[in-house]
C-alpha cells in the first residue's frame, strides 16, 4: 500500500515492514507525507485537566488512578465548575487551543454528566476547542455531550487487540470500539490512540496502529503515550522502550494516518529535546502543554517554549483536526 493510501485496510505485515525500514528512510517517508498535509513548523497545543481524580474501578495495569493499586494518589471529587473554567482560561492564555477534561470513571453517571455539560459550554464560551475523556459512553450520553458543544471525545484503544488482555481485564476491546462508534454517530471528532512501553512486542505496537488506522474513520486526533512507570502499578518495573523505537512508532503512525493530529502525550517529561525533535520530524504535530497530565508530570511550560524557539516551531493557531 502506498503511504497514506486509504482505499484498503492496512495489514499487520505492511505496518511491520515500515517499522523494519532503515530509520533514515522511515523518517524521510514520514516527513515527506507529513508535509503534504501539514505545515511541519506548526504544532497544536492542548492542555489536559483532571476534573475528577482517582478511585477508578477499572484495573488498567498502567494507571495510578485505579482504586485497585496503592500508588499514593489521593482521590478527589469532581472539580467545581469555576475551578475548571479558571484552568481553561489559564490554558488559553498560555497558547492552548484545545482544553481536555479527564475524569477517572468507568462511565459517567447522570449527575456527573450534567456537570460536565456545563463545563463544556463554559470552555466553548472561552473560544477553546473542548475535549473530554470520561470512560465509556452510551449513544444518548454522546449525543448530550455533542449538544453541549463538545468537539472531541478521547477513548484510547491502549494497545493491540492481541495484547489487550494482558493490560486490562475489566473492560473488553469491543466496549472501547462501541464507545468510539457512539462518538462518531453523535457527530463528534474522535481522539483515540494508545500507550507503548508496556512490555508489548513491536508486533503489538504495529497492531495498535493498524487497529487505529482501520477504524471506520481514522481518528482525527491520535495521542501516542509512552508508559510512565508509576510505583504501585503492575507495570512499575516495565522495561524502558528504546527511544528510536518510539520515534519509529510516531513515523509509522504518520504513514498509516496521514491526516491525523499526532500528539506526544504522557511520557514526554522523560524525553530530551533531541528525541522530541525527531518525533516532530517523524510527523508528531501536537503536544499536551502544562505541568501535569492528569496525575503524571509533564514538561514545564517554559521548557516547551524554549524548545519551540530552538526548533523554530510555532503554536498552531487553531485546528479542526
Amino acid at each position: 500500500m502506498a503511504d497514506g493510501q486509504a482505499s484498503a485496510a492496512w495489514t499487520l505485515d505492511q505496518a511491520l515492514a515500515l517499522y523494519q525500514l532503515p530509520l533514515m528512510d522511515l523518517l524521510y517517508r514520514a516527513a515527506d507525507l507529513h508535509r503534504q498535509h501539514f505545515d511541519p513548523n506548526q504544532v497544536q497545543i492542548s492542555t489536559l485537566c483532571s476534573i475528577k481524580t482517582g478511585a477508578c474501578p477499572e484495573d488498567c495495569a498502567y494507571c495510578p488512578q485505579s482504586a485497585r493499586y496503592r500508588t499514593g494518589l489521593k482521590a478527589e471529587k469532581l472539580m467545581p465548575l469555576d475551578q475548571v473554567l479558571a484552568r481553561a482560561a489559564s490554558a488559553k492564555a498560555n497558547g492552548a487551543t484545545r482544553f481536555c477534561m479527564g475524569a477517572a470513571w468507568r462511565s459517567p453517571k447522570e449527575k456527573d454528566l450534567a456537570a460536565v455539560e456545563a463545563m463544556v459550554r463554559g470552555v466553548k464560551a472561552l473560544g477553546l476547542e473542548a475535549c473530554c475523556t470520561l470512560g465509556m459512553l452510551e449513544p444518548d450520553q454522546a449525543k448530550r455531550l455533542k449538544d453541549a458543544g463538545l468537539d472531541y471525545y478521547n477513548h484510547n484503544l491502549d494497545t493491540s487487540p492481541e495484547y489487550y488482555g494482558e493490560i486490562i481485564g475489566t473492560r473488553v476491546y469491543q466496549e472501547r470500539l462501541d464507545t468510539l462508534s457512539a462518538v462518531r454517530d453523535a457527530g463528534m471528532k474522535v481522539c483515540c490512540g494508545g500507550i507503548v512501553g508496556m512490555n508489548e512486542t513491536r508486533a503489538d505496537r504495529a497492531g495498535l496502529l493498524v487497529a487505529l488506522a482501520n477504524l471506520p474513520e481514522p481518528p482525527q486526533s491520535v495521542p501516542i503515550n509512552q508508559l510512565v512507570r508509576v510505583p504501585g502499578t503492575p507495570l512499575e518495573d516495565a522495561e524502558a522502550l528504546d527511544p528510536f523505537e518510539f520515534v519509529r512508532t510516531i513515523a509509522v503512525a504518520r504513514l498509516l494516518m496521514p491526516q491525523a493530529m499526532l500528539r506526544l502525550s504522557a511520557g514526554r517529561e522523560s524525553m530530551n529535546d533531541e528525541l522530541q525533535a525527531l518525533c516532530f520530524l517523524a510527523g508528531a504535530n501536537s503536544i499536551f502543554y502544562g505541568e501535569m497530565l492528569l496525575t503524571t508530570a509533564n514538561p514545564a511550560a517554559l521548557r516547551d517554549r524554549a524548545l519551540f524557539e530552538r526548533l523554530g516551531l510555532q503554536p498552531m493557531a487553531s485546528t479542526s483536526g
